[in-house]
């Protein structure tokens, strides 16, 4: 079960965690279910700023409802997350450098504006030349039990730097699954051991909820670095 998402104050539409001083900003979406303040997310944001980044997450408006109102919704259709992500990235440029990603629906999002930009430019989508790269938490490569379903073909000719930290047995795509996809050069698995959809691990794999967590956010680290050092 998914937590309910909670009033915020107006002004914290946004949340946003780390040194003024951090070399780039990751603004993450949340995933389908859950706010930006879920657990899952709030372990993420605070272990890259414990490795000195900024991390901003925000809502879509279907979110932004359902903390509103306390009813919850369906998500939105696709054009309306684009443009509301778009909008995000607009405003967080005058930040400085910029990874964009999420969890789950809000990394498969990300994923799609890195693909528009390339495709479309920077006139298309202001904010563009900030973005350096993205963090997928947990892809949905294809609907739970529907592998025919998927959702990479923007994932094959993708250029901009995609890491995608995904759980070894995530039912959205597994370790089997997606090791026979056409993925670009562009894009890297790092695979949680034992991992669900939330990276959770098995008993099998020898860690626990918080060490594969922490596995994640070395891996988002490294990954910022060499995004940076290009």
């Amino acid at each position: 079960m998914h937590p309910a998402a909670t009033p915020l104050p107006e002004a914290d539409s946004r949340l946003i965690d780390g040194p003024v001083t951090a070399p780039a900003t990751l603004l993450l979406a949340h995933g389908a279910g859950a706010p930006m303040d879920s657990p899952f997310l709030a372990a993420i944001a605070a272990g890259l700023v414990n490795h000195g980044w900024r991390v901003m997450r925000f809502e879509f408006p279907y979110m932004a409802r359902w903390r509103q109102t306390g009813r919850r919704g369906a998500p939105d259709r696709l054009p309306k997350l684009l443009e509301s992500f778009m909008e995000q990235i607009a405003q967080a440029a005058e930040l400085g450098p910029l990874l964009i990603g999420g969890k789950s629906l809000g990394g498969r999002v990300a994923s799609l504006v890195l693909s528009d930009m390339e495709t479309n430019g920077q006139c298309a989508n202001p904010g563009a030349s900030a973005v350096r790269g993205g963090i997928c938490l947990g892809y949905p490569f294809h609907p739970p039990g529907k592998p025919d379903q998927l959702r990479t073909a923007h994932l094959a000719t993708l250029r901009s730097p995609l890491l995608i930290l995904q759980g070894e047995r995530d039912s959205f795509g597994n370790r089997a699954e997606v090791e026979g996809y056409a993925l670009s050069a562009s894009v890297n698995v790092s695979w949680i051991p034992g991992g669900d959809h939330s990276l959770k691990p098995n008993r099998g794999s020898g860690l626990d909820e918080a060490s594969a967590w922490a596995l994640a956010v070395a891996e988002a680290d490294r990954f910022m670095r060499r995004v940076l050092a290009a």
